[in-house]
């Protein structure tokens, strides 16, 4: 590997093992949700309010942080951001109220938010536009989901929800692999990397707003399972709490083998049509999670795993790429804000599984991934990053890495 190489793909390793450090409290708010229902008797609409705690300001404040990394550079954001996300979860358990639980969880949800425009565009910049290492920053995000029922797990089941300041730990592991992946990437300045970009083409709001709505539409799918599938793997198996952990993690563990393979196939097909495919194996996966009976359903987690992290790296790129000229406010809406925004819908979710059942309640996420489909219907490639406009082949940049960033 040339030096060139190791400069370029250090900086992005770093960021994306720090994206691991942050998503696992994105993943360990639902890790929880099954502790919170044995140890303090909370009900399926109060279990899930406290991922909507996590979600609702998150996505509220999500917009505000991309727009102001389009227009200032705020990397010190990266470790503060860090180290909130993990100061929220690690609270969540100290205490018996339940609306300090839901403060705390809502910090670490801005702390989320905060985190994740001005990563994307740290990213963006210092992979210089490839798809492939957008891939891998992403790839870094889906690990950390998996990780958290895990390590969750290990730490509750161990010592018991009063156990959670140890949670704290990736958070810091998470800053300073942060500072240390800024150090190593150049200095431009956001409205470089705007001015840079205008050559790409005009910003393409009609595509990025119906990119928008799909993702939307699989982040209430993705939320709704992961706050769930513990309880109702464990309800239609007859397993215990292991089996229920279990199948949480093979929802985010899914994602490391999706993310891989969305970025390879979609090299070769194209973005648009690999996510297309993506969200039409997820209507039928989750059909499956909720009607097939037994441990099978297990395969159908995995399938739906599959299909919901395929297209994750490249919602990001695509949406960056239809606004070439505001990188952080489509970072943000593609990597935070549709994402977080699937949180909205849990507490409905759980009111639905208390007056009727789980199984009831996660039946309409069957058609969401069929609405976020018609909403890609006739989408288009968007340009390159920095160049000529993509075929329907190309990923959103060079692979290996050396695409032009347009500021000479």
């Amino acid at each position: 590997m040339t030096t060139k190489q190791n400069s370029r793909n250090g900086p992005v390793l770093r960021l994306s093992l720090g994206h691991a450090c942050v998503d696992v409290y994105q993943g360990a708010v639902a890790a929880l949700v099954p502790f919170f229902v044995s140890e303090r008797a909370y009900s399926y609409a109060a279990a899930s309010g406290i991922v909507l705690a996590a979600s609702l300001l998150s996505s509220v404040v999500q917009p505000l942080f991309g727009a102001i990394t389009d227009r200032w550079t705020v990397r010190w954001l990266l470790p503060v951001s860090t180290v909130t996300g993990g100061a929220g979860v690690a609270l969540a358990g100290v205490g018996d109220s339940y609306a300090v639980t839901l403060a705390v969880v809502a910090v670490s949800g801005v702390g989320v938010a905060a985190y994740h425009p001005e990563a994307a565009r740290v990213a963006r910049l210092a992979s210089r536009g490839s798809h492939t290492a957008m891939g891998w920053f992403s790839l870094g995000g889906n690990l950390g989901f998996a990780a958290a029922p895990l390590l969750v797990s290990a730490v509750v089941a161990t010592g018991g929800l009063r156990a959670s300041p140890l949670l704290v730990v990736p958070a810091l592991a998470g800053a300073v692999l942060c500072i240390a992946a800024l150090r190593s990437v150049g200095r431009g300045s956001p409205a470089q990397d705007a001015a840079g970009a205008a050559g790409a083409g005009k910003d393409d709001w009609p595509s990025f707003l119906r990119l928008s709505g799909a993702i939307v539409c699989r982040s209430v799918v993705f939320v709704g399972l992961s706050t769930f599938i513990a309880l109702y793997v464990r309800q239609r198996t007859g397993g215990g709490a292991t089996v229920g952990t279990a199948a949480l993690t093979v929802l985010y563990l899914g994602g490391a083998v999706g993310t891989v393979a969305g970025g390879k196939l979609a090299h070769r097909f194209g973005r648009v049509r690999v996510v297309q495919w993506s969200y039409t194996l997820t209507v039928l996966a989750v059909a499956g999670v909720v009607l097939v009976p037994g441990p099978s359903v297990l395969v159908f987690v995995a399938l739906a795993s599959a299909g919901l992290y395929v297209p994750f790296s490249l919602h990001i790129t695509l949406g960056q790429d239809y606004l070439p000229r505001r990188v952080g406010t489509a970072g943000g809406v593609t990597l935070g804000l549709t994402v977080s925004v699937g949180g909205l819908a849990s507490p409905f979710i759980g009111a639905v599984a208390d007056a009727t059942s789980l199984q009831t309640a996660l039946a309409p996420l069957i058609a969401l991934p069929a609405l976020g489909r018609f909403l890609l219907r006739g989408l288009n490639e968007p340009g390159m990053f920095g160049g000529a406009p993509g075929r329907s082949g190309d990923t959103g940049g060079a692979e290996d890495g050396t695409a032009v960033s347009g500021r000479g």
